[in-house]
């Protein structure tokens, strides 16, 4: 069995960009992504972390990715920020966008960034929590490769196509919304596929549509929705929004995010910023108010506070690794 080690936030940032730079991708373009995994490890989600570094290295160097893209950017309106990610990592992207939104926001009362030929956005919940540390409240969507059916269906044409929200509120740290449209997101499959363990029944069907507890052949297959009927419509949603909107490809359209092989997945986001105070001041305390008593309700909790307990608690302590799996990201490209 696999044992773990302790690391600093550091050195796993070490390790991620040492593994990309040695596989085509460029030192400001490997920082970014680097912040990003680091920030899903922090996050508790690990499927979008370090086990995302092997086939993001992989990608790199086969020029499926563009390693060394520089996104670019143009406000066609006064609220709206098209961004080409330039089939490089969506990472740099959407830097530009949380850098953009703010003030858009602020000056217009709400503004919106869409991305188009993106890549693997990780975390939406990270995006979200970050533009709602700058002021705003945020709503983002985004595509991935197709992996979910409509409803009554067997042909997947939706990606598992995240949606996440965040406020900002008076008197503590943002309320933060992420969930993923299929029943889990489908980098939990993929981690336990890598680390060869089972996955519960009701996450996902096998090739042929029958249920299955194997992750490999939930990876070759197909993803459960969240909600059923309501999951596949919401993802429907997303799809228009982020893809439909900014002219990336929708999901059906759009390659793995798992391996090297076929052209750029292309796909797409779109985030939406809101001045909290665009309908009059006092918009972050009345958010608070809210929050509060959801959090004052016996047995519940906050959407977003487990997370951020989590990120103090590995901040504090480090962080544990795989100790495999940060030797095999350690050998990527030597």
């Amino acid at each position: 069995m696999s044992t773990m080690v302790t690391l600093t936030p550091e050195a796993i940032t070490e390790m991620i960009t040492g593994a990309l730079t040695r596989s085509r991708t460029s030192p400001e373009n490997a920082a970014s992504v680097a912040r990003a995994l680091l920030a899903a490890e922090l996050a508790g989600q690990n499927g979008h972390g370090l086990r995302r570094v092997a086939a993001y290295s992989a990608q790199a160097k086969a020029g499926k990715v563009d390693g060394f893209a520089t996104p670019s950017s143009e406000a066609l309106r006064p609220g709206a920020l098209a961004i080409d990610a330039g089939n490089g990592f969506a990472y740099p992207a959407m830097d530009l966008a949380v850098d953009w939104l703010p003030a858009a926001a602020n000056m217009q009362g709400i503004a919106i960034a869409g991305i188009r030929r993106s890549h693997h956005c990780g975390v939406a919940g990270v995006i979200v929590e970050e533009l709602a540390e700058r002021g705003v409240a945020a709503l983002m969507v985004a595509n991935a490769p197709a992996a979910m059916a409509p409803w009554g269906g067997n042909r997947p044409l939706f990606g598992t196509d995240p949606i996440a929200f965040a406020a900002p509120v008076s008197n503590g740290a943002p309320v933060v919304v992420d969930i993923s449209l299929s029943k889990v997101a489908r980098g939990k499959i993929m981690a336990a596929s890598q680390k060869g363990e089972a996955i519960p029944e009701g996450w996902a069907l096998d090739p042929d549509g029958n249920p299955t507890t194997d992750a490999k052949a939930a990876m070759a297959g197909t993803m459960l929705p969240l909600g059923d009927a309501k999951g596949t419509a919401l993802a429907l949603m997303v799809e228009l929004l982020c893809a439909g909107l900014t002219g990336a490809n929708y999901a059906w359209q759009a390659t793995s995010f798992f391996d090297d092989k076929g052209d750029p997945p292309g796909t797409g986001q779109a985030i939406i910023a809101i001045d909290p105070d665009a309908f009059g001041p006092g918009g972050e305390e009345r958010m608070a108010l809210m929050a509060d008593m959801v959090a004052g309700t016996q047995g519940a909790r906050v959407p977003g506070r487990r997370r951020q307990q989590i990120r103090s608690d590995l901040l504090e302590n480090g962080i544990p690794v795989d100790k495999d799996l940060a030797q095999s990201i350690r050998a990527i490209g030597v």
